[in-house]
């Protein structure tokens, strides 16, 4: 059964689980289908159903992913679901030793490169998304002077936004209002620098 909070990562070994390319795609495939078969997510990444499966049996056996019940009569088919509404990984939890911080700094590092290819792909393909898609979409930079807590603060604000906007869109979704969703990707970062 999914759970309804993120998995706190904080082990290296799942974290380079999931910091694998592949992995890390199909956990967000996941996320955002929901349920799915290796066959299913083959397709969308464009590999062997046998590779995807492997790397589905390594997610599931770091808990990040589970078994689900069966969308169909076909026995063979096996679904998977995400173990939870999502993962953190935070720093805090990989600083204390330098190989967890190099494991932390690379995973860090191929989410970051992934979203960016994500994003660049939504602006290679923006004039078939149409006007009322190309208004909604957001891309904007803000210089903040902030302390560690105000921007602690910020974080949990943004974050309860975001969760309200989902739970929104799930409940209109599970009472059948579909018509002009789209599944839509928000990245944000906050962060210190000097100039």
């Amino acid at each position: 059964m999914v759970s309804k909070e993120n998995r706190r990562i904080t082990d290296v070994g799942t974290l380079k689980a999931l910091a694998h390319p592949l992995r890390a795609n199909l956990y967000r495939l996941l996320c955002v289908e929901r349920v799915a078969t290796a066959s299913q997510l083959a397709e969308h990444v464009d590999e062997a159903v046998s590779l995807v499966s492997y790397h589905l049996r390594k997610l599931a056996e770091h808990g990040l992913i589970e078994e689900a019940e069966p969308q169909t009569g076909d026995g063979r088919e096996r679904w998977w679901q995400p173990a939870s509404d999502g993962v953190s990984i935070r720093d805090e939890d990989f600083r204390s030793e330098p190989g967890k911080a190099a494991a932390h700094l690379s995973a860090t590092r191929l989410f970051h490169d992934q979203r960016a290819d994500h994003y660049r792909r939504y602006l290679d393909e923006r004039p078939a998304w149409g006007a009322e898609w190309n208004t909604a979409s957001v891309d904007f930079e803000s210089w903040l002077r902030l302390t560690p807590a105000e921007l602690t603060a910020l974080k949990g604000e943004l974050e309860a936004v975001l969760r309200k906007y989902d739970a929104q869109g799930r409940a209109a979704e599970a009472a059948g209002e579909t018509e002009g969703r789209e599944h839509v990707a928000l990245y944000m970062y906050g962060f210190p620098f000097r100039v």
